[in-house]
């Protein structure tokens, strides 16, 4: 496994880099960035379609920066400088433990005060020279896809929230045990908590801006496929602990095709530290799994990101406001529904039905999905059949 992308490059170049930066955390901002990209796309698509429009909004012009312009400013430069260009200094504490590192109080306050000044004197000397003698209200001409950045910081912030939230359910006795430690622990997030979350935060703010939530639920289904997918690829990458159950089988005939890692796989040098001591090993991430399990991460961004391709080519043919939306429930809920009975995972029981929670959550969606389906032909075949035969 490659805890860090310095152990992947590494890996397929031979060559090594200094900084390191985590395997899962590269490929959570990889999926944000591809997922912006694909929203984009879609937003500007519709628009041309004339399903959304653009909008108008007021705003002051001409007014010099204000206090709370510049604080916000010199906090970016001051995180920056104190974090950033800190682990320069920091870096043995930074190698050892990036995360421990990121949530730490170390860094260099002196960098961080003169990168949040340097900050603070650009937004102040950019705001001055645009000042007016008299300030004014203008009112602009906005498109649905220059909301992206307020959207993908929101979506961001309220879906790791959301990831947190769902994941402390499932384990409340660790929670109990150590709140803090487990709320600001870089490990343990259930996507589906994030896609949540971060799905009403999407929703609500193409509300604000007159947006229907069905075109915005038709907009949003292929990116959200594809970070789920990317995403993954950090699971499997990383060994961030979201694999399978032990596979004792042995490998189908009709598998020989599979690499024998891709049927079961122990996860050396995984970022968890789990398992046992590899021999031989020395230094940090030296651990692997007893017995193989099944890589259900890699089984997800194989489907996932094949199930968005399949979204992708054929986006210009599905034109019924709610059939794409309908499609990624399917797809999204019936795929994590099946994968759920070869991961690990805690298990609810209810009603002397045993499930988990992405199990759960899955199967409503895959029933969504149909619901939706059935809705739309009922609209769209139904209803004017019946209409045609009253008339």
């Amino acid at each position: 496994m490659f805890p860090t992308i310095n152990d992947l490059v590494y890996y397929l170049f031979d060559v090594r880099f200094l900084f390191p930066i985590q395997t899962l955390g590269f490929f959570m901002a990889m999926s944000f960035a591809l997922a912006y990209v694909v929203f984009t796309s879609e937003f500007k698509r519709y628009e041309a379609n004339g399903k959304i429009q653009a909008f108008k909004r007021k705003a002051l012009v001409g007014a010099p920066a204000s206090i709370a312009d510049i604080a916000v400013n010199f906090l970016l430069g001051f995180l920056l400088g104190f974090k950033v260009f800190g682990a320069v200094f920091n870096y043995s504490a930074l190698q050892h433990d990036p995360r421990k590192y990121v949530l730490s109080t170390q860094g260099n306050p002196w960098l961080g005060i003169i990168i949040g000044i340097g900050f603070a004197l650009w937004v102040y000397r950019d705001r001055k020279k645009q000042t007016l003698s008299e300030p004014k209200v203008v009112e602009e001409v906005r498109h649905p896809y220059q909301l992206m950045g307020l959207i993908v910081f929101s979506v961001g912030v309220f879906g790791f929230i959301g990831a947190k939230l769902f994941d402390t359910v499932e384990r409340i006795d660790l929670f109990l045990y150590n709140p803090w430690g487990m709320l600001f622990s870089m490990n343990g997030f259930a996507y589906y908590g994030g896609l949540i979350f971060g799905a009403l935060t999407y929703l609500y703010i193409g509300y604000r801006y007159g947006m229907k939530q069905v075109h915005l639920a038709d907009i949003g289904s292929p990116g959200m496929m594809l970070a789920y997918g990317i995403g993954r690829i950090g699971c499997q990458l990383s060994g961030d602990g979201d694999w399978g159950i032990i596979n004792p089988n042995a490998k189908p005939g009709w598998l020989t095709w599979l690499p024998d890692w891709a049927w079961s796989f122990k996860y050396p040098h995984n970022s968890l530290g789990a398992g046992v001591p590899i021999p031989g090993c020395t230094g940090n991430y030296c651990n692997q799994l007893a017995n193989g399990v099944y890589p259900t991460p890699l089984y997800e961004l194989v489907l996932c990101i094949g199930m968005f391709g399949l979204m992708w080519a054929f986006r210009h043919k599905i034109k019924i406001p709610g059939l794409m939306f309908s499609i990624y429930l399917i797809l999204n809920g019936g795929e994590r529904f099946l994968i759920e009975h070869i991961r690990i995972n805690f298990y609810y029981t209810f009603l002397g039905l045993t499930f988990t929670q992405a199990e759960l959550i899955g199967a409503l969606m895959f029933l969504g999905g149909v619901a939706g389906l059935g809705i739309i032909g009922y609209k769209r075949w139904l209803l004017p059949q019946k209409a045609t035969k009253t008339n």
